[in-house]
Order: C-alpha cells, then sequence, then structure tokens
C-alpha cells in the first residue's frame, strides 16, 4: 500500500482536473455562475459554480477503484455507503441551489439529511479521550430502532447526536468559509494530509482511512489549480458544503479524532462562532444576513490581498495540524486554548478599529 501512495495521488490529482475542466464548461453552458452583483462580491466577472462536483466525482471514483484497501480496515460497506449517500444529497442541494437560489431554510434540509445518513450508515462515536484521564463513553443510551437480519439496530443517543451536530457544524464552517479564492480548497487538502499522516503512523495506524484522507486531500489540490486567485470556478453551495462533511467524516471514522480537525479549522470554526453571536446580537439572523465581518474579509480589508489572506489561514492549519501530531490529549486542549486566545485577540482588535473608526 504505501509504495502506491504517490501513484493514487498523482492519479487523483488528474482526474479532479479532467472533471474540474468538464464542470466548468457545463457551468458556463447552462449558465450556473456566480454573478458579481452584491457589495459583498469580490470578483469582478462572472465566475462557474458546480465546481464541488469534480471534487465529488474524483473522490468517489478513486475510494470505489481502492475499495479493496478501503474494506481492509474496520470499515463495513455500510459505512462507506452512508458516506456516499450524504454526499450525493448535498451534490443534489447544491446544485439546486446554484442553479435556482434556495431560501436558507431550505438550504439547510440538505446537510441534515446528510448528516443523517452517516448515522444511518452505522458510523458511531464509541468513546472520545478524557483530557484529565481514561475515555468518555457515549454508547451507554441506546434505543432500538429496527430489526436487520436477525440484529437490532439502535439509535445512540449521544454518539448519533454528536456526530450530526459535528458534521452540521464542520459543514457551515466551510460554507461560511468559502469568501476567498482558495481558501476551502486548501484548507481541505491541508486537512487531508494531516488526517493522512495522523493515520498512518504506527500507533494510530488506519492505512484505509488514511488512503482515503490522502485521496481527499489530492482531489482538494487538484481543484486548487482553478481556484487559486484568479479563481475560474468556483467550489458552490455543494462544495463548499461537501469539504466540510468529508473532514468531518473522515475526523470521525479515524478513531473519533475530532481534535485533530479542529487544530486544522480551529480559527474557521471560531469565526463562524464568533460571527454567529455577532449577527444574533445585531438581531440579524446569522444564515440569511451576509455581511464583510469575517475574519478573512476582515484581514483583506487591512490590504493583505487574497493570496496572503489565504495563506495566513493555510500557515494556520499547518502549524497546529501538524503540531497535533505530536502532542497527547492535554496538549491538543492546550492548542486549542491558544487558538482561542488568538482569535479573541483578533476580535478585540478589529472590535477597537471599529470605534476608532466611528
Amino acid at each position: 500500500m504505501n509504495a502506491n501512495y504517490p501513484i493514487v495521488f498523482l492519479i487523483s490529482v488528474l482526474l479532479t482536473v479532467i472533471f474540474t475542466l468538464l464542470v466548468k464548461y457545463l457551468a458556463g453552458r447552462f449558465n450556473i455562475v456566480d454573478k458579481p452583483v452584491l457589495d459583498r462580491k469580490i470578483h469582478k466577472v462572472s465566475v462557474p459554480l458546480l465546481g464541488g462536483l469534480a471534487i465529488f466525482l474524483a473522490f468517489f471514483i478513486m475510494l470505489y477503484f481502492t475499495r479493496g484497501s478501503l474494506l481492509a480496515g474496520n470499515l463495513e460497506v455500510h459505512h462507506w455507503l452512508g458516506f456516499f449517500i450524504g454526499a450525493c444529497l448535498l451534490m443534489v442541494g447544491g446544485f439546486l441551489d446554484d442553479k435556482y437560489n434556495l431560501k436558507p431554510s431550505w438550504q439547510f434540509i440538505f446537510p441534515v439529511l446528510a448528516s443523517l445518513a452517516v448515522v444511518a450508515g452505522g458510523v458511531e462515536i464509541g468513546k472520545i479521550t478524557n483530557p484529565l484521564g481514561g475515555f468518555l463513553y457515549l454508547d451507554q443510551w441506546k434505543i432500538p430502532i429496527t430489526e436487520w437480519g436477525g440484529a437490532t439496530r439502535y439509535f445512540v443517543v449521544l454518539s448519533d447526536l454528536l456526530i450530526i451536530l459535528w458534521l452540521l457544524g464542520m459543514m457551515y464552517t466551510t460554507k461560511l468559509l468559502d469568501g476567498l479564492d482558495g481558501l476551502v480548497s486548501g484548507l481541505g487538502a491541508i486537512g487531508g494530509i494531516i488526517i493522512f499522516l495522523f493515520t498512518i503512523t504506527t500507533k494510530y495506524y488506519q492505512p484505509d482511512i488514511g488512503l482515503a484522507a490522502l485521496i481527499f486531500s489530492a482531489c482538494c489540490l487538484g481543484f486548487l489549480f482553478f481556484n487559486w486567485h484568479p479563481a475560474k470556478i468556483f467550489l458552490g453551495e455543494g462544495g463548499s458544503l461537501l469539504l466540510g462533511f468529508v473532514l468531518g467524516v473522515l475526523a470521525i471514522i479515524s478513531g473519533g479524532k475530532i481534535a485533530i480537525a479542529l487544530l486544522v479549522m480551529g480559527i474557521p470554526i471560531l469565526d463562524v462562532v464568533w460571527t454567529i453571536i455577532r449577527r444574533l446580537a445585531a438581531g440579524k439572523n446569522p444564515f440569511k444576513f451576509a455581511d464583510r465581518g469575517h475574519l478573512h474579509f476582515r484581514l483583506l480589508d487591512l490590504g493583505l490581498g487574497q493570496r496572503k489572506t489565504v495563506l495566513v489561514f493555510y500557515l494556520l492549519a499547518a502549524v497546529f495540524g501538524i503540531s497535533g501530531l505530536f502532542l497527547q490529549s492535554l496538549g491538543k486542549v492546550l492548542a486549542l486554548l491558544v487558538l482561542f486566545v488568538i482569535m479573541s485577540v483578533l476580535v478585540i482588535g478589529f472590535s477597537y478599529v471599529d470605534r476608532k473608526k466611528a
């Protein structure tokens, strides 16, 4: 398997490039484009959408052709099937939104269904590490749902609720973060590489999950060639949700290593939390109301430019993600606290600047 990693990576990149060119042509042909009609839009010309479809196709086609290696691990076919169905639902919802501009209430349906598909596929979190020592077990409360071939299927209350909330949080983080060229696709590539490195170490050896993460990273990189500033194609609604969804699922099936994904996506997640709080405090619906208060827009307004702003996010994700490979549970908690402090300083700093301007 190790000898095949470079080959699988290159094929995944090339396949994504091919699909991106195809999707770019079709999106332009059928006028599924993002037009610069709003003040917060920073691109000057119409840009094709649906880019996430290219990543989706390349990723799951590569998973299919490497299925022998994937099924050699602890996951069964039904786990991967739930993952695939959830991604399909996001693609359907994303296409409808990119084409018809759905209301936020309709947009929300597809991420919820995607999360439920993962749970229905049997993905569970049996336990999570307690930073103070030992484990916290989440499989104590179960509700029987139905019987399949004599085996009872359970709704594992804490586990399934945590998975649904986690996946929704990750999806809406990447959705709301998708405001600069290459930002989300680059973070997806970094997140995939970090999970790959984590799962091929001796202590946490899971080559099946590592292979899936490597393919995902390669697909994001293949798309990034076209999504880097100035972008030739955008992820679109489905794509921006898909990248958070895949990262979220990979973090769970790699043994519930949510802390690793939190370290990679820590600043974006905190930015989304702050954005929701800020909009609610202003009496606005956080999912309907859009503004330029996101951290990436604030950095852009400071004069960094799109490429430098995106590179700042890449650097933070890489540094804290790699640190997670070497830290134990308590160390990861401390690293997350450092991220919280960094975000707090930025929030206070920008609030001070706003008051000075007023």
